[in-house]
This record gives structure tokens, C-alpha cells and sequence, in this order.
């Protein structure tokens, strides 16, 4: 494998283990049309930079599967939106207008964020639609996000990335703001509760959505 197909390839199962929970080398191989044997080479080179780990996961029939996913030493490879501005700004004006001008400029965010996504999403009663149209918008702005289906009517918001994470951590009402924000554009007949979080540990941000 030439050198720049190689870093195109590596580059894509950074990717791809970014959008999962963790996958195997086959499953990996069948995704980008190359040997399992390919995948490995690949995938241990990333292991000796620091990138990705395993674990061992049973399997129905047969020896248990070694699954890949991504340490945080990949992170760089998804760069936290303008994280050092932001946390500079969020520290001039809370030492202008102290905590209050803070949750000030978070609501002040979501109101936007809410005018500008239902001006997107429109007017459709169909929660797939709405929760489709959600996701599109918010990987627009870095946040990898994808919707599943978990059940009859019930489906999951994942954003695998936060660009403000930086910022996030400095200041909660950023996180406490989306979830309100996720609340109004969906719609208030729906319960959204977020299940999995970044900043608690989690690898990524999901969110349960289905009717009250």
C-alpha cells in the first residue's frame, strides 16, 4: 500500500471507529473493500501511536472478537472549535458581568441555535424527519451527530464529537442549554433525555428520544 493510500486509509478507520462503540478488523475490512490482514497492520500501527486500543468481546460462535475504538490520544485528529477563544471569552465576561452574564450569553446561544434550526426543520409532525433534519444541521457544526432507531417510535440523537468541549467543560450551562434547545426544536409532545455524556466519562453524547 503506497504511502499516501495508507494515511487515507488510516485517516478513515480513525473515522469510522469515531461513529462506533468499537469494531472489529473484519467489519472494518468489509467497510473499506480490504483484507482483514490489512486492517490489522493498519490498526496496530495506530495501537503503537497511542491511537487505539482493544478489547476482547465473546462472541455467540467460535473465539471471542478483538474489538478497536479509539483512546483520547485521537481527539487531536477532531480539534475543539476555537477552544482557546472561546474559554477567553467566556472568562472576560464573567469577570465583567460576573456568573449571571455568563448564563446570560448561554441562553442568548440557544435562542439563536433554536431560531435557526426550526427555520431548517420546519413544520413536519414526523419525528424521524424532525430528528434527521436536527442531526444534519449539527454535523454541520462538528458535531458527527447520527440518529437510530432503538424501538417502536423511540430513537437515539448521537453526536460522536463535540467541538466546544473545552468550552463545555469551563462552563455547563453550554450543555444544560443544548438539552433545552434539543427540547424546543423536537417538540414538547416528545420526551428528550440525555443518556450518555462527554463530559461524564462517556464517548460520546446520545440522547433518547420518544413520545410523553
Amino acid at each position: 500500500m503506497k504511502k499516501n493510500e495508507k494515511e487515507k486509509t488510516r485517516r478513515s478507520i480513525i473515522d469510522a471507529l469515531k461513529n462506533s462503540e468499537g469494531l472489529d478488523a473484519g467489519a472494518l475490512a468489509e467497510m473499506f473493500s480490504l483484507t482483514p490482514m490489512a486492517i490489522r497492520l493498519q490498526l496496530y500501527d495506530l495501537r503503537e501511536a497511542g491511537l487505539v486500543e482493544e478489547r476482547s468481546e465473546a462472541r455467540p460462535k467460535g473465539r471471542p472478537a478483538k474489538i478497536w475504538s479509539l483512546t483520547s490520544a485521537a481527539d487531536s485528529y477532531f480539534p475543539d472549535t476555537h477552544s482557546k477563544l472561546l474559554i477567553e471569552i467566556l472568562d472576560g465576561v464573567e469577570e465583567a458581568f460576573g456568573e449571571k452574564g455568563v448564563d446570560t450569553l448561554t441562553k442568548s446561544r440557544g435562542e439563536k441555535q433554536i431560531e435557526r434550526y426550526l427555520e431548517v426543520i420546519g413544520e413536519t409532525s414526523k419525528l424521524r424527519t424532525r430528528l434527521d433534519r436536527l442531526a444534519k444541521l449539527r454535523t454541520l457544526e462538528g458535531y458527527m451527530a447520527e440518529v437510530q432507531k432503538e424501538g417502536d417510535g423511540i430513537y437515539l440523537l448521537i453526536e460522536n464529537h463535540c467541538p466546544i468541549c473545552a468550552a463545555a467543560t469551563r462552563c455547563r450551562g453550554f450543555c444544560v442549554s443544548e438539552l433545552e434547545v434539543f427540547q424546543t426544536v423536537i417538540g414538547q409532545e416528545y420526551s428528550v433525555e440525555r443518556t450518555k455524556h462527554i463530559l461524564e466519562g462517556a464517548r460520546r453524547c446520545v440522547y433518547r428520544v420518544c413520545k410523553k
